[in-house]
């Protein structure tokens, strides 16, 4: 799928061909909607009818006349009531949700040209107006099609292929903004496009080479440590994974450094790439889904390639330890005893507890190295969230409250809601082992919180927010920008994250 090539003119949208031209109507009470004058005689008709209310996802199609413009088809979507005092990062969800809808219209119609003309919305800036309405356009026109050959049909849609925004007099701000859409948008549909590849499509190799690529491009700093290089740094973790893999393990890292000296985010994402359970055996229904076990380094990944294009005050170093869980016939085995990067000793009592062991190396190696301010992890980690949370919120545990409250925000502005869970003695009780310093199994109680127990050994006193996405990397909430399958969850958490980033005093708020 080629990537939408989305503009922003001054022309009035009258002058502009295209094949769906759209106009957004706000609700008012017991009143015909507020919208553009181009298409105000249509909305009061409809209104008076009963057709037409401005409601959220509402829409109404036309075929204009010759003196209403050049489009061929015209939309009219409601963004339903639209209350200046009402939370701005509901306003953000809703225009982001009418994006979709409008690329949704844009599938049933096959229309490959688009132009929007943008609403003004009370209280609301036209930047994150425009940023708000990319994403969801450009989200929800998303599809993966790569290995689709002999059923491909001439007649199926493939997408947009331009999108143009009628900016009037806010053209600088409305620029900027879908210009952020934009970066935002693509990079998470980049991490959806590696979550869709098969596991012979996409192993530790692809994730080393997309990592140079985007260091080629953006001017990063790329770095990969092979399998030998694991073994001399003493990463148990990752080779006891990877042992029953014919494909070698790789400690992929991708470094920005900003111009100036700031703070450092770092970010660490699981890079299990298939995921069979090991000798722990998964049942065969669902595991073909287990292609999806690497969304997290697919989500860090991707929020690289967004700070390469837009170069932020803050540095932010990415790792992602790649592999496979396999179950070949030098596999570790359940009883087994590992040793971490850092000195940890590990009892493995289930070979599907994997991830936990692949992030320990991974955030402690990374924490010695680089000494970031502050670490986010990001992982399909446990069944247990899904249990807990369904799919609908990514489950948080951290051992820092600024952090925490920094995290939440940025995922509320995304539409990538988190939810904190604790994480006390009790909780890191159930991983002690009578035979090595921890286990890689708590039980059923808890088992989202134990993994993250677990973790907690490997980050020391630096401030740390693990993020378990396991129920919301694929079969997230529906939405219209939202597909089926995964999701590309947070990456734009990551990128609002860090656009963000004050320098805030995070020390002080260790718990």
């Amino acid at each position: 799928m080629k990537p939408s090539r989305l503009t922003v003119t001054e022309k009035p949208v009258k002058e502009i061909a295209a094949d769906l031209l759209v106009f957004c109507a706000l609700e008012k009470k017991d009143k015909s909607p507020k919208c553009d004058r181009a298409v105000k005689s249509r909305v009061e008709k409809a209104f008076s009818l009963g057709d037409f209310k401005g409601k959220a996802e509402e829409e109404l199609l036309f075929y204009p006349e010759p003196k209403e413009g050049k489009a061929k088809r015209i939309l009219l979507i409601g963004l339903g009531e639209m209350d200046p005092k009402k939370d701005p990062d509901e306003i953000f969800e809703t225009l982001r949700e009418a994006g979709g809808g409008i690329a949704k219209a844009c599938e049933r119609t096959k229309a490959k040209t688009l132009v929007l003309c943008l609403p003004e919305i009370p209280g609301f800036g036209a930047e994150d107006t425009a940023d708000a309405l990319a994403q969801g356009i450009l989200l929800g026109d998303y599809r993966f099609a790569k290995y689709k050959e002999s059923t491909r049909k001439e007649t199926d849609y493939t997408g947009l292929t331009t999108i143009q925004f009628s900016a009037g007099k806010s053209v600088k701000q409305v620029r900027k903004g879908a210009r952020k859409g934009l970066t935002a948008a693509r990079a998470a549909c980049e991490a959806r496009n590696m979550a869709n590849e098969p596991g012979n499509g996409w192993t530790s190799k692809e994730f080393a080479d997309h990592a140079k690529a985007l260091a080629k491009t953006h001017g990063l700093i790329y770095k990969c440590l092979e399998k030998k290089e694991l073994e001399k740094l003493g990463m148990g973790g990752i080779l006891a994974v990877n042992q029953g893999s014919a494909i070698p393990p790789r400690l992929v890292i991708l470094e920005y450094r900003p111009a100036k000296k700031s703070q450092t985010i770092m970010l660490v994402g699981k890079g299990i790439t298939f995921d069979s359970g090991g000798i722990s055996l998964k049942p065969a229904q669902g595991m073909g889904d287990m292609k999806y076990d690497m969304c997290g380094g697919a989500a860090v990944l991707s929020a690289m390639q967004a700070v390469g294009e837009e170069k932020p005050p803050v540095g932010v170093v990415a790792l992602i330890p790649a592999t496979d869980n396999m179950s070949g016939s030098r596999a570790v085995r359940p009883g087994d005893i590992i040793r971490h990067f850092n000195g940890v000793t590990s009892e493995v009592l289930n070979t599907d507890a994997e991830g936990r062991l692949v992030l320990a190396d991974a955030l402690a190696y990374g924490i010695k190295t680089y000494k970031p301010d502050c670490v986010i992890d990001a992982a399909t980690l446990t069944g247990a969230v899904i249990i807990g949370l369904g799919h609908h919120h990514t489950g948080l545990v951290s051992n820092n409250e600024k952090l925490t409250s920094l995290v939440t925000a940025a995922g509320k502005k995304a539409g990538e809601p988190v939810w904190p869970l604790p994480l006390t003695k009790a909780y890191k009780k159930q991983i002690e082992s009578k035979v090595a310093d921890i286990k890689n199994l708590g039980g059923k109680d808890g088992g989202t919180i134990t993994a993250a127990a677990y973790l907690s050994n490997f980050v020391d006193k630096t401030p740390w927010v693990h993020l378990d996405i396991a129920g919301t990397a694929w079969d997230f909430t529906e939405k219209s920008y939202i597909p089926k399958g995964p999701s590309g969850i947070a990456v734009r958490t990551f990128l609002n994250l860090i656009r963000d980033w004050n320098n805030p005093d995070l020390k002080t708020d260790n718990v």
